[in-house]
């Protein structure tokens, strides 16, 4: 009789096979998310593999620098591994060059000749803070490549050789070789789609922007601090689009030369945020209800499009140029809008402005879809390099300089042979991972730890496997051993910064050559000086370590206002476009720890910056010019009140006018004056001076 349970039911029978049940769809998935990975370590591999077998052909020295470089060119995106190979051919070319040229300035003389090539990497390690991407990584790179080239030709102790010409080319063709097999294998086997994905994040975002905008408008009477948080995770988005962009410029060459559509439809998603911005903050603080009036107003002139709610980025990418139409046709309303009040004149101008900026945004979706139904415009030439802070880079370079010097010092009191090696990867550490500002320590630490493994990796496969194996095929069968699953680990989300650095070193620290040498004592002095290396590099980042987050913060802040008084007080010729690329420089390089005051305080710099530069060009065009210089110069003193004071009898003297043109200039005093009694603490704080 079987048992029951104390209800007097029987009970249910487990089936037999249940701790060996295997949920076969979720099986499937898994392995279906493993192929990806998994392809991406067969390509590194097969690179690496051809680099190598191009470079035994030829006969070159140091052959393993072709695989090298093969290794460290791949990605797991085509875009992203083109663009790296093309500015790892620049740096490369620089850095060989500036060796070149240090060898001759100082043939005979050591001293000079190791404090110039410290002087290098400091001048390299300020080019890799100031500029961003790939860009940053060709100027590490043209850094410790005089360093490599350097510590060949310098030999154990001694100094210059003058080989310096014949090393440079050697070393430039091996690393060219590298390139080149890599992205053969890569283009032959990956079609690329950061194209694709660029266009759907343009679309995302721009049919998100709108969306909320627009809901804003309909609300009303809207939460401020509410959109300004979804503002500013907006923001942080528009800002992480600059990386993804680079990758499609790596895999089409029509994109780079339309580089300036782009470059205008982030900073058209921006201007739309601050457009935004400054429409709620009105919205919010106007005390009548007239202000709903008016928001309906503008909102009746919004494509429909592009009302109320997030909004689908589905009809962008299906019809981008459509949408361009309805918000240009929009803009043109919003401005043409009749306006009896500064508000409804104010409102629909930043409103017209947001809707600009959506354009500029479709308008390089259409270009990224390929749309023949438009004309892409590509106006205006390269964006200029604008500096938010030259105090974080100065202070790399003054880091590196010291660290490479130390190294150097240390090789000649030590007198190792391999200390021309610690010098290599000193100068590596210290310039390639700088720019990552307060996440540089742990950073070299991890690279150090992949380092280690990779060493230890190469030791099993150089001194345990290679001395049975006689032909090439049997070599790269034992290449594939470690480089197929360091690859997959590279493009897993999980510690990719643990498997880079063992697939840059696993080569040069097996160094295959023709004619293979099994010296353990050589590998061990060679292991060593690389984690010599990287330990001064981390030392470093402790004993001089990067300026903090709230500094850098406050530093940014002070320098807004800086640059906003200068606009007041030396009225140059301006154009809105150079303030937003300053404002939007800042912004971008703006710490993750940055208080949401903090950047609402940066916003407010830009906003109240470019609507200066609109008042002073409406105030020449009716003859005012003496009556806002006299206002603004209130505000250049500092003090907020007396400020706004001037402004409302500015804004009363345009009102008795009786001119409905002046009406623009009324709003614009309007935005002015709501920004600066928004943050009256911040302008107040003495960064004027």
């Amino acid at each position: 009789m079987s048992a029951r349970d104390p209800s007097g039911s029987s009970p249910a029978r487990a089936p037999l096979n249940r701790p060996f049940a295997v949920d076969v769809g979720q099986l499937v998935q898994r392995i279906g998310s493993a192929g990806p990975p998994l392809l991406f370590g067969v390509r590194l591999w097969a690179s690496v593999c051809l680099a190598l077998y191009v470079a035994f052909w030829l006969e070159l020295d140091n052959a393993y620098w072709a695989g090298t470089t093969a290794a460290i060119v791949c990605q797991p995106h085509l875009g992203a591994s083109l663009r790296k190979g093309w500015f790892r051919m620049i740096g490369t070319l620089v850095g060989a060059v500036a060796i070149v040229v240090l060898t001759a300035c100082f043939p005979q003389d050591r001293a000079a000749f190791l404090a110039g090539l410290a002087l290098w990497g400091a001048a390299c390690a300020l080019a890799a803070t100031l500029l961003r991407n790939f860009a940053a990584y060709a100027a590490a790179l043209a850094g410790y490549t005089a360093a490599i080239i350097a510590s060949d030709q310098l030999g154990a102790t001694g100094g210059p050789n003058g080989d310096a010409f014949t090393l440079a080319v050697i070393r430039a063709s091996e690393i060219c070789i590298g390139i080149v097999c890599a992205g053969v294998v890569l283009a032959g086997t990956d079609l690329g789609g950061a194209r694709r994905r660029l266009a759907a994040v343009f679309a995302s975002l721009s049919v998100e922007v709108a969306g909320r905008f627009t809901d804003t408008l309909a609300r009303s009477r809207s939460d401020f601090i509410g959109t300004q948080t979804i503002r500013r995770e907006l923001v942080r988005r528009v800002i992480a689009l600059d990386p993804v962009i680079d990758e499609a410029y790596g895999e089409s060459s029509e994109l780079r030369y339309y580089s300036p559509v782009l470059q205008r439809a982030v900073d058209g998603l921006l201007a739309a945020l601050s457009g935004w911005r400054m429409a709620a903050l009105l919205l919010a603080r106007s005390p009548d209800e007239r202000v709903e009036q008016e928001a309906a107003a503008v909102l009746a002139r919004v494509p429909k499009e592009l009302r109320p709610g997030p909004g689908d980025p589905t009809s962008a990418m299906a019809d981008p140029t459509r949408l361009l139409r309805a918000c240009d046709a929009a803009v043109r309303r919003l401005v043409a809008l009749p306006a009896d009040t500064p508000s409804l004149r104010l409102l629909a101008d930043q409103t017209a402005e947001a809707l600009a900026g959506i354009s500029r945004a479709l308008n390089g979706l259409a270009l990224l879809l390929g749309d023949a139904a438009r004309s892409v415009r590509r106006r205006g030439g390269v964006r200029r390099l604008h500096i938010p802070d030259w105090l974080p880079s100065l202070v790399n370079a003054g880091r590196a300089f010291v660290v490479i010097g130390v190294a150097e010092l240390f090789w000649i009191v030590t007198e190792w042979p391999n200390g021309a090696g610690a010098i290599t990867f000193a100068a590596i550490g210290v310039i390639l991972l700088a720019p990552r500002a307060e996440q540089a320590y742990a950073a070299t630490v991890i690279f150090m730890v992949g380092t280690t493994i990779s060493a230890a990796l190469a030791a099993v496969i150089g001194f345990a496997v290679l001395p049975n194996l006689e032909t090439f095929a049997a070599f790269a069968l034992a290449l594939g051993i470690v480089l197929v699953p360091v690859g997959a680990g590279m493009a897993q989300p999980l510690l990719p910064q643990v498997f880079i650095p063992m697939a840059a070193n696993f080569v040069p620290l097996l160094a295959p050559a023709n004619q293979m040498s099994y010296d353990t004592v050589q590998f061990y002095n060679a292991a060593s000086a690389i984690v010599a290396g990287l330990c001064f590099a981390a030392l470093s980042f402790r004993l001089i370590p990067p300026l903090s987050p709230a500094y850098r913060t406050r530093r940014l802040l002070a320098l807004s206002l800086r640059d906003l008084r200068r606009l007041i007080t030396r009225p140059i010729p301006r154009t809105p476009e150079d303030w937003e690329g300053r404002a939007y420089a800042r912004l971008s390089v703006l710490p993750d720890e940055a208080t949401p005051l903090q950047r609402a305080q940066l916003l407010a710099a830009l906003s109240v910056g470019a609507e200066i530069i609109q008042l002073r060009r409406s105030a020449l065009r009716f003859g005012r010019s003496a009556e806002v210089d006299g206002a603004l110069r209130t505000l250049a003193q500092g003090d907020i009140a007396l400020a706004l004071a001037g402004f409302a009898r500015l804004d009363q003297t345009l009102a008795a006018s009786g001119v409905a043109a002046n009406l623009r200039a009324r709003g614009r005093l309007l935005a002015i004056s709501e920004t600066l009694a928004q943050h009256t603490a911040y302008l107040e704080a003495g960064g004027w001076r």
